[in-house]
């Protein structure tokens, strides 16, 4: 049996690797890690050389031959933490109960009855509390000896210190007892604690942040005209509004918008640099925010990395999970799991 030197834990459907530098943050040793995405490998792997990872389609692996190679044995893992791929949950875009992806949640299980860890953490859209799959996945856990006390909940990762309005469902549970729960007031971060302080675009030597932008002479006029701090396409005249924009005056009325400097950031999707997909114009520099910028408001430390295309690249940031929200909670995992061992060892005494 491996030695325990930190909390172990494992993430299921990694991503580029956000919720891996919570769970370390918050002191888990991650040894293990599954995502398909070789791109999203090659930069999780680039962030977390140290972890083992099966770049392979989840439902062709078998998790007790991972647990094997792990040198685990069942009930060794202190957390197994996931997040299925969530589209078919997604508010963004047209919902699909029907999406295949949905039913990844059940993988999640599957690998949870094989590894039996201490704790569970499973993160998710807020439409997947809607759906009677999160009833299943309950239900099965729970007969396995799963505690789940107030979880699942939808929380904002803006009231834990992310820089960003991102509203997700966490559902978290302990093997064999309730988790004591405590309230987070953690003080809220703003755009401008985020990258207030970073240089202009072109020359920092960060190629996040100096990654060129392509735009038409009309699209710059049009951004030029935005009012600061906040502003959006609705404070133009019409005549200054492209056509699609009047056509869809009932629609998306963030479009064109710029940030505010002391507020938190709007979600960060997979479209965050491009200005026509929401509110991610730059509070006051006349362009869409950076890649740079885009990875600090999901509260990634400025120094992470990231290769591939602009688009890639984006995609990979907006689908990651925010690192400081997750150490919030994965604390809490980490706290209630000192608890039990303190509560062991003077048991033994």
């Amino acid at each position: 049996m491996r030695k325990k030197k930190k909390y172990m834990a494992m993430d299921l459907f990694c991503g580029c690797g956000g919720l891996t530098l919570g769970l370390k943050q918050a002191g888990f040793d991650v040894v293990g890690a599954v995502e398909v995405d070789k791109l999203f490998v090659e930069n999780y792997s680039l962030n977390h050389p140290e972890v083992r990872v099966w770049t392979e389609d989840i439902t062709k692996l078998d998790p007790e031959k991972i647990m094997t190679e792990l040198n685990l044995q069942s009930g060794d893992l202190d957390l197994l933490a996931g997040c299925p791929p969530c589209q078919g949950f997604s508010g963004i875009g047209t919902k699909d109960v029907l999406d295949e992806r949905n039913d990844l949640v059940f993988e999640y299980v599957r690998f949870v009855k094989v590894f039996e860890p201490k704790t569970v953490m499973m993160e998710n859209v807020p439409g997947l509390l809607k759906d009677d799959r999160i009833n299943k996945v309950l239900e099965e856990l729970k007969k396995i000896g799963y505690c789940f006390g107030s979880y699942p909940k939808i929380l904002n990762a803006a009231d834990y210190g992310v820089p960003q309005r991102r509203k997700r469902m966490i559902l978290m549970g302990m093997k064999g007892r309730a988790i004591k729960d405590v309230s987070d007031a953690s003080k809220k971060a703003t755009v401008r604690d985020a990258i207030g302080t970073l240089p202009v675009p072109g020359r920092s030597g960060d190629l996040l942040h100096d990654f060129p932008e392509n735009r038409t002479k009309k699209v710059k006029k049009l951004i030029r005209k935005v009012p600061k701090d906040g502003g959006s396409f609705r404070n133009l005249d019409s005549v200054l509004q492209l056509p699609c924009h009047q056509r869809c005056s009932n629609g998306f009325k963030d479009i064109y918008g710029r940030m505010k400097w002391d507020d938190v950031s709007p979600t960060i999707t997979g479209g965050c640099t491009n200005p026509s997909k929401g509110r991610f114009l730059h509070p006051e520099q006349h362009r869409a925010i950076t890649l740079r910028e885009a990875a600090l408001l999901q509260s990634f430390p400025v120094d992470y990395q990231f290769k591939g295309g602009k688009g890639k690249i984006s995609l990979m940031i907006g689908n990651a999970l925010p690192p400081v929200f997750i150490k919030k909670h994965a604390s809490l995992l980490r706290d209630n799991l000192r608890s039990t061992y303190e509560e062991r060892a003077k048991k033994k005494l």
